[in-house]
């Protein structure tokens, strides 16, 4: 396993990888993936009352983490799965911030409702898979 290489971005992301031991994302060949980034800010507060605000924060998180391993974020995305505990009542949000991050294409998408994640509060998370291309 050592030709692959591991990545977090700094701030609260860093601080999960320590506290839970794991990585933000792995670069894989052509591909980078990211785990699933949830709706904390860059300093890991987490407000559980602001689902969009959490919403947010997690698309800006995976693309500190894209731009982290080097690519340019948001625009480099094929796959996105997303979990959320009301996708019922977040759906038209999700799809909003999909069509703002990338409105150059559609990358493929599976959305998952969940009785739970991993954090208390926790709302949603986006995970995303990316194409870095040859470098």
């Amino acid at each position: 396993m050592s030709s692959l290489q591991y990545f977090n971005e700094k701030g609260a992301g860093q601080n999960h990888s320590d506290h839970y031991h794991y990585s933000q994302c792995v670069i894989i060949g052509d591909t980078v993936k990211c785990a699933g980034q949830g709706g904390w800010d860059n300093d890991g507060n987490l407000d559980s009352e602001d689902w969009k605000g959490q919403i947010d924060n997690a698309f800006d998180n995976v693309d500190r983490v894209l731009q982290a391993a080097g690519l340019g974020g948001w625009q480099d995305v094929y796959l996105v799965r997303s979990y959320q505990l009301d996708i019922a009542n977040h759906i038209d949000y999700l799809v909003e911030k999909l069509k703002e991050r990338l409105p150059e294409h559609r990358p493929v998408w599976t959305a998952l409702s969940v009785p739970k994640l991993a954090l208390p509060g926790m709302t949603v998370e986006i995970e995303v898979e990316a194409y870095r291309g040859k470098q």
